[in-house]
C-alpha cells in the first residue's frame, strides 16, 4: 500500500510539474503574440505621425499662399489688371461718438 500512495504522489507531481510547463509556454506565446502586435501598431503609428507632420507642412504652405494672395499689393495688381481702379477720394473715415 505504501507504494501505490508513493505513486499516486509523484503522479500528482508530475501532473503539477507539466501543468505548470503548459502554463508558462501559453503565457510565453501569449507575450510573443502581443509583442507582434504591438509592433505593428507602433508601425502603424509612425506612418500617421508621418502623414500629420506632411500634412501639416502642406497647410502651413497654403496659409502662406493665402495670405500672399489677400495681400494689398496683389489686390490692387489684380484690380488694376480688370480696369477697377483704387480711388482714396471715395473714402471716409466714419468716428464713433
Amino acid at each position: 500500500m505504501g507504494k501505490k500512495v508513493r505513486s499516486k504522489k509523484k503522479n500528482i507531481e508530475r501532473n503539477f510539474i507539466n501543468f505548470g510547463a503548459v502554463i508558462l509556454l501559453c503565457l510565453w506565446a501569449v507575450s510573443f503574440f502581443a509583442k507582434i502586435s504591438l509592433s505593428s501598431l507602433n508601425i502603424e503609428v509612425e506612418k500617421i505621425k508621418s502623414s500629420v507632420k506632411n500634412q501639416s507642412e502642406t497647410n502651413q504652405a497654403l496659409s502662406m499662399k493665402i495670405n500672399e494672395l489677400a495681400s494689398l499689393e496683389n489686390v490692387n495688381e489684380v484690380a488694376n489688371g480688370s480696369g477697377l481702379a483704387y480711388n482714396n477720394g471715395n473714402i471716409r473715415i466714419v468716428n464713433n461718438r
